[in-house]
């Protein structure tokens, strides 16, 4: 792992092509299937699938090779949702494994791995970076790729994308979505064809957007600006009532009210938590705090950012004996831990990143209160967050300076904190150390800076009362951030 430069981030392991070899990625699987075996699972069977990216067949077949030469048997279940195949996972009991690099750009890629029960936790990464692994002789030639003909990949195991499907026209009410007309931008989401379907069958008229044959990093959490002029211009030229979409492996949803405004996916999560009637929110430290201020759950959970700290915290409060217990994060996945039922209707736990529950909830909200989707957003108090990064940032870089920054909560080092701003956000009132740097100004406005878990970047988010200061704080944070680089030729 170290020598390769693949290792695990946020979610899931991830890294370049290049040093992603079909050894590299057969060795984490070799050693995911063992450290199962070591935690007391069993298990003769395990789910592959895989997302759009043209690197994603080659990583698939080293996969498929080392499932096999562990002595189990693949389940090929096509090119699906990450949460799709968490889903089959789930009722099958069986371990999965998802071949992504999610919103990442294709020159990356990624793995990762669930348990029968749900996702590897944090304590199972550590578990397979201890492993060793045995290697067959001559498996690989000298730069990692397998030799011979690679293993066979089974038949597509249509079931899993089947029971997705059901899960939702099994919960939300049939012609829910009846009369409304609503954009799915398709781009390269593996979920495309089938988030399409889903709309149809519950009654949307589904109208097919920006399908694109290459690979399009879109990112739920930082919009890109063309995303942004794009969805203004179809929903002034298609008369839409919302646009959806996800990122590449469809477990983060992107929404867009009628006017071609994208949701923020804390936003959309707070109004999915409501639509479900939870009682219990997890989210990281860096989703908006409209979650406390709407006063609409019992409580709110904050932790690391990460699914698997989410999933975490979740599972915790379920093992408390609390009920109606949800997750979600600022990229718009939402993840659940307790069952939710309506008219007869159940949703069991799927405590993974979903997409589509979140889509469906907002839309049916939407049709339920007979207001546009973007009164939804309008109902919660006026918290507002801009987010965005810098590319080819060193993630070492980002932690050296960001530690300099975090040396504890007195006067004094409120001060540096305040001069490394420049003075523009006025005095310090708290620090968060949870995940990076969260300086809560006195004036009740937020600056967030952390290095990203899945690529060379540094992530800012900025949170305030009104839109427009939201992203005159972003700016201002990324141009200071900007000067943290080396000069050129340094």
């Amino acid at each position: 792992m170290e020598q390769s430069g693949v290792g695990f981030g946020t979610s899931g392991a991830r890294g370049l092509v290049s040093a992603m070899t079909d050894e590299v990625c057969y060795l984490y699987t070799r050693a995911f299937l063992q450290q199962l075996g070591g935690s007391g699972g069993a298990m003769d069977r395990v789910a592959v699938a895989g997302d759009l990216r043209p690197s994603t067949g080659r990583i698939m077949a080293a996969v498929v090779q080392a499932i096999r030469d562990a002595g189990m048997s693949p389940v090929h279940c096509g090119r699906i949702p990450s949460p799709a195949l968490a889903w089959y996972g789930l009722r099958q009991g069986v371990p999965s494994v998802m071949v992504t690099g999610s919103h990442i750009p294709d020159d990356r890629n990624g793995i990762k791995f669930n348990r029968a029960d749900g996702e590897i936790s944090k304590a199972d990464e550590q578990g397979i970076r201890g492993q060793r692994v045995e290697v067959p002789e001559g498996r690989f030639d000298p730069a990692g790729a397998l030799t011979g003909a690679p293993a066979a990949i089974p038949p597509v195991e249509e079931g899993a994308r089947r029971a997705y499907v059901g899960r939702y026209l099994g919960f939300f009410p049939p012609g829910c979505l009846e009369g409304l007309r609503v954009g799915v931008y398709e781009h390269s989401s593996v979920g495309r064809d089938l988030l399409g379907e889903v709309l149809a069958a519950l009654g949307a008229e589904a109208v097919p957007l920006g399908r694109s044959e290459t690979f399009v990093p879109v990112d739920t959490e930082a919009v890109r600006a063309e995303d942004v002029e794009l969805a203004l211009r179809w929903a002034r030229e298609a008369r839409l009532d919302a646009i959806v979409s996800t990122d590449g492996d469809a477990d983060r949803p992107l929404l867009a009210d009628e006017r071609g405004h994208w949701l923020r996916g804390d936003v959309a999560g707070v109004l999915c938590a409501e639509y479900l009637g939870a009682r219990v929110v997890v989210t990281p430290v860096s989703s908006n705090t409209v979650a406390e201020r709407c006063g609409r759950f019992r409580r709110v959970l904050r932790t690391r950012i990460g699914s698997p700290y989410v999933v975490e915290a979740m599972l915790r409060a379920v093992d408390e004996g609390e009920d109606r217990v949800v997750g979600y994060e600022a990229n718009g996945g939402f993840l659940t831990a307790s069952p939710f039922e309506a008219d007869g209707r159940r949703l069991e736990p799927l405590p993974t990143r979903d997409a589509l529950v979140v889509v469906l909830a907002l839309l049916h909200s939407s049709r339920l209160r007979a207001v546009p989707v973007s009164a939804l957003a309008d109902s919660l108090p006026p918290r507002f967050t801009a987010s965005d990064r810098l590319k080819d940032f060193p993630t070492e870089l980002s932690r050296q300076r960001l530690g300099a920054l975090q040396t504890g909560n007195t006067a004094r080092d409120h001060a540096a904190i305040e001069r490394a701003f420049r003075g523009l956000f006025g005095p310090v009132a708290a620090v968060d150390a949870t995940d990076g740097l969260r300086v809560n100004f006195a004036s009740g406005e937020v600056a967030h800076l952390r290095p990203s878990g899945n690529a060379p970047e540094l992530r800012c988010y900025n949170e305030a009362d009104s839109e427009e200061r939201a992203r005159e704080m972003n700016r201002a944070c990324l141009e200071i951030l900007e000067g943290w680089r080396p000069p050129a030729g340094g």
